[in-house]
């Protein structure tokens, strides 16, 4: 399922035009965005709970060459699905 897709099943269900759709879905996308951005979590109840996560600087190895690089500390969204979500994915 595509960005596309989501917004075909929001106007079909709310009405209204496509462009409205859209709005509604980036609307949507740009708030748990802006939320992880100010390292806040996103709790949508029977779905799942998105979170940033800070990763630690760290030594790894090149595959290619077997040279160790650095790589820098950096944060990363990270999503948990809830226990419903699990189950209604299990069920299917």
């Amino acid at each position: 399922m595509k960005k596309t897709d989501i917004i075909d099943l929001v106007h079909e269900k709310i009405g209204g035009t496509k462009k409205q759709a859209e709005e509604v879905v980036d609307t949507i996308f740009e708030a748990i965005t802006g939320s992880l951005k100010r390292g806040e979590k996103v709790a949508i109840s029977d779905f799942g709970i998105f979170d940033a996560k800070k990763r630690a600087a760290r030594k790894a190895r090149n595959p290619r060459t077997g040279e160790m690089v650095d790589v820098a500390a950096t944060t990363v969204p990270k999503f948990r699905a809830s226990r419903a979500l699990k189950e209604a994915v299990k069920s299917a």
